[in-house]
């Protein structure tokens, strides 16, 4: 009589650790109003299994178990909690197969022991110890897998999926494992040795995409940086010129010298000398926005030397909700990319590059478009470039602009490279 009852206690003890541990897995908020859903549902299938045990019999019971309780546990995380159904499932058939660890501890001890009753109760206990340990160390980890891509969750719920069904097909519901079927007995080892191989070639695929996602970044960082530089570069010559046309009066007392003494030569030489220096540190100015002013001045004069025909059509206001360093890094990517793609045209009669930018209804418009040698060729809508260390800037600009959630497109249309992008 105390086994059967001590029996029943862990039996209700399994069912409390299963349905635990998939809510863990499934994701559950631990709101109070959660614990007592959860709370009720235990109770509720406390009660199904003691009468489906009292009616049935604990063998039909054991057979029923997927339709009284798994079932309605992933009918209840899909349509009341709303998770995934992918996930819903694994959770459940995941907190089915951390049942296996107390029963073998079990065995192990009524093995040892030779009574029933301390299969039971060491069962029991080591329940206990199991949600303890998977709480703190496993869940958190799995959890993360699980949502982090359908492909991973899958894969993750593989082994789970083929226990649930090798437990229930050869010891539930039939008897072939203990009978010592070969084909039983050698069924889990080789699912478990396919799924680790599988794993680990997805792991290291993974790995790889992860790797190399860093490395973008990392360049995405380094030229970042590089466009705080520059624009720092260019803060500094406009402060020049503030200055320059602050010294202003000087220049004009040593012309006005010059001019008394009739030295015309020596003041012709002055002024040219005072034009070119002024043109050299001066910032043209394209429109209302400083920065941006900034920007394209040190750009034109890169062009000019380059011998490109750089036309400039901008209608911007003093204010933009871009930071100082993005529009940097966003314009002078752009910018930099058409000057090395026109450079490399053999006729400097043939290299141009147009550029559009204004604001509409507080929405930045760029247009930008030049001349090339070579067609550009495309990867998922990026110019794909063979260079070591180039294609970065491509992606630069597109985080920019989804960062302020723009859009953007790369094209090639009447023998122009055509960037735009409205954000």
């Amino acid at each position: 009589m105390i086994v059967t009852v001590i029996g029943l206690i862990r039996f209700g003890f399994s069912l409390l650790f299963g349905v635990t541990v998939s809510v863990l897995l499934a994701g559950v908020e631990p709101t109070r109003k959660n614990r007592l859903i959860i709370g009720f549902i235990c109770a509720f299938f406390l009660f199904v299994q003691f009468v489906s045990w009292w009616t049935l019999g604990l063998d039909l019971t054991s057979k029923l178990y997927p339709l009284i309780i798994h079932l309605p546990m992933i009918m209840i995380f899909s349509l009341y909690y709303k998770c995934p159904w992918h996930i819903s499932v694994i959770s459940v058939l995941t907190g089915y197969l951390c049942c296996q660890v107390p029963r073998w501890i079990g065995f192990l001890a009524g093995a040892a022991f030779g009574s029933r009753i301390a299969d039971h109760v060491f069962y029991i206990a080591a329940v206990f110890l199991a949600y303890y340990l998977l709480k703190r160390y496993v869940v958190g980890s799995v959890r993360q897998l699980m949502v982090k891509s359908k492909k991973s969750c899958l894969l993750l719920g593989g082994v789970p999926l083929f226990y649930y069904i090798f437990d229930y097909v050869t010891t539930i519901y039939t008897d072939v494992l203990y009978s010592g079927a070969e084909w039983a007995v050698q069924f889990m080892p080789s699912t478990i040795s396919v799924f680790y191989f599988v794993f680990v070639v997805l792991y290291y695929i993974e790995t790889q995409k992860q790797a190399d996602f860093q490395r973008e970044r990392d360049m995405l960082d380094t030229q970042f940086r590089q466009a705080q530089t520059e624009f720092a570069s260019l803060r500094q010559m406009q402060q020049n010129a503030a200055t320059y046309r602050h010294d202003m009066r000087h220049h004009f007392a040593l012309l006005q010298g010059l001019a008394s003494k009739e030295h015309i030569e020596e003041l012709k030489e002055y002024l040219q000398t005072a034009q070119s220096d002024m043109d050299a540190i001066t910032p043209i100015r394209f429109c209302e926005n400083e920065t941006v002013n900034l920007i394209l001045s040190a750009f034109a004069a890169k062009a000019k030397q380059s011998g490109i025909l750089l036309t400039v059509d901008a209608k911007l206001p003093d204010s933009l909700t871009f930071s100082d360093t993005e529009l940097c890094s966003l314009l002078s990517n752009a910018l930099e990319n058409a000057i090395h793609a026109c450079e490399n045209i053999a006729d400097s009669n043939e290299r141009y590059i147009k550029l559009r930018v204004y604001s509409k209804n507080n929405k930045l418009c760029i247009d930008i478009r030049n001349s090339y040698h070579t067609e550009p060729i495309f990867h998922q809508g990026f110019p794909v470039s063979k260079e070591q260390g180039h294609g970065f800037g491509t992606k630069s600009m597109a985080h920019i602009v989804e960062k302020h959630g723009g859009v953007f497109q790369f094209s090639v249309k009447d023998g122009w490279f055509i960037f735009q992008a409205t954000t």
